[in-house]
């Protein structure tokens, strides 16, 4: 039986119809299937050691592997692989140029509206697993018994790790297009999982690292679907909606997974939610369609047109060219005075997200305060955070593009002021709270204008890289904050408020003379 006979049979109707619509044209499905089953068999085999520890806390360090670990540790590499290769497209691909038309439509369909949920749900998932580092990071140090200066190499890890992956997956959406990348990036969250079973530390930082590399590819591809998918009226609050929910939400499940789990089943537990999370995200890619513009690159033109049909959308050869105004002609010579601008951005929320937040739940344990205490806190200031999205979404689509981000940075500029005066003294938890609750609203808004607004910033044929970059830049701040610890040269709460502020600033000068307005404009 050829390949394309057994993945008809394995997956109920022509290959990749039935549980994978739009995959069809793949090396290999069954590949693709198997690999995923052997990567949640290799993390299952992981589960008998963490409960063993049971009796004691969960505690795991400096116990041996025993054979199931060691087999699952490999079956999820080769399973890893194995999916990799099954997805790759067999089309020889090629660059045409896009002919592809998004009307400015006055209304969302019900095609689009399903397609904002699914990747709103992604994105929590998504930007729950880096936002548990901060988390995990007092229980673990306990557990290995590490001082300040080791245990910053697993922060460290990751965070490379997100910055590679924001680069390379944003470059693999543009090749091998933004579902493939997505479905990718599940399998892996799904393989890292064994971080919450390692008894070694550096075990752990190789597994977060890989955890790192698969969270960082889900935000440009997202944005970058969602871009060419969108009509122009609808596309800047739809982006901004989608983003900001998503990394609100993944803060907001972070912390409700600490404050609930970590005290009863220890940091572990945290990681240990990879495997159903991985697994939602793969479940969900059935609702997610392909690119129309990968499948054009492939030859599939009548699919790409059914799919873009889905979406009130043609192909330009149909004479039918997208109602709203394109960019200005001056803009691809901006674009590089532009891409620095968005970069540093991009660093000051890092900076922001994984710097000062990161720090900021060891920094309220070394105060006397309980993990549980500093998860309900930061839980709630995720909640106050969560309608400042709607309004950020509002200002974004209805107003202007580009001055929605700067009052962006002013909100964050002014909660790093807070912060910097409530670690100053002896501060109650209501001003913890306001003060967490300014820099987590504004630092969000930050993140939800910035990806959307790189996304109908560059053209369609880079739009997965150049998207890809400006994420690589909002995690760069991560490996920056985090090396200056390894490097000896830990800096308090207040110090490093201080200089990311004056970074927050930089960027806001920025934006304000090298940006451009957005709003109603075509994605070229």
């Amino acid at each position: 039986m050829d390949s394309a006979r057994l993945a008809e049979a394995t997956l109920g109707g022509p290959a990749g119809d039935g549980a994978f619509p739009g995959l069809r044209d793949r090396r290999h499905l069954v590949a693709f299937v198997v690999g995923c089953a052997a990567v949640t068999a290799g993390v299952l085999l992981h589960l008998p050691m963490y409960w063993m520890g049971r009796g004691n806390g969960f505690r795991l360090a400096d116990m041996e592997m025993d054979a199931p670990m060691l087999w699952g540790m490999a079956a999820i590499l080769v399973g890893t692989v194995l999916a990799g290769w099954g997805l790759l497209p067999t089309s020889h691909l090629k660059a045409p140029r896009i002919d592809v038309a998004v009307p400015d439509q006055p209304r969302l369909g019900r095609a689009h509206y399903k397609l904002m949920l699914v990747l709103t749900g992604a994105l929590v998932i998504d930007v729950m697993k880096p936002a548990s580092l901060g988390f995990v990071l007092p229980g673990m140090r306990a557990e290995y018994d590490l001082d300040t200066l080791t245990v910053a190499w697993l922060p460290f890890a990751a965070l490379c790790g997100t910055v590679v992956g924001s680069i390379v997956w944003g470059v693999l959406a543009d090749i091998f297009g933004r579902r493939s990348s997505i479905l990718l990036s599940s399998v892996m969250f799904v393989g890292t999982t064994i971080c919450g079973a390692m008894p070694s530390f550096t075990w752990n930082i190789g597994m977060c690292f890989l955890m790192g590399a698969a969270a960082g590819g889900m935000l440009p591809v997202t944005y970058a679907l969602l871009a060419e998918t969108m009509p122009a009226r609808h596309r800047g609050w739809v982006l901004v909606l989608v983003g900001g929910l998503g990394s609100v939400g993944g803060y907001l499940a972070a912390s409700l997974a600490a404050a609930w789990l970590e005290p009863i089943l220890s940091w572990r537990a945290l990681w240990f939610l990879n495997l159903p999370t991985g697994l939602a995200l793969i479940a969900l890619s059935v609702l997610i369609p392909e690119s129309p513009r990968f499948l054009l690159r492939i030859g599939r033109r009548e699919e790409a047109r059914k799919t873009l049909a889905r979406f009130g959308s043609v192909l330009r050869e149909d004479g039918a060219a997208a109602t709203a105004p394109t960019l200005p002609a001056s803009v691809p010579r901006a674009l590089l005075p532009m891409t620095i601008a968005l970069s540093v951005c991009g660093l000051a929320y890092g900076l922001i997200n994984f710097g000062v937040l990161l720090w900021l739940p060891a920094h309220m344990v070394s105060l006397g305060h309980s993990v549980t205490w500093t998860g309900t806190l930061l839980a709630a200031s995720a909640l106050i955070a969560l309608p400042t999205v709607l309004i950020a979404a509002w200002l974004y689509g209805r107003w202007r593009s580009k001055a929605s981000m700067l009052g962006a940075l002013v909100f964050t500029a002014l909660g790093l002021g807070g912060v910097i005066y409530a670690q100053a003294g002896d501060s109650s938890a209501f001003v913890w709270l306001a003060c967490v609750a300014l820099l987590v609203v504004g630092s969000n808004a930050i993140l939800a204008m910035l990806l959307p607004y790189a996304a109908e910033s560059y053209p369609v044929a880079t739009r997965g890289r150049a998207v890809g970059w400006i994420a690589a830049c909002t995690k760069l701040g991560g490996p920056l904050s985090q090396g200056l610890t390894l490097l000896g040269m830990v800096p308090s709460l207040g110090s490093a408020a201080v200089v990311t502020a004056l970074v927050t600033l930089v960027a806001l000068g920025l934006i304000a003379a090298f940006c451009i307005e957005t709003r109603h404009h075509a994605v070229a």
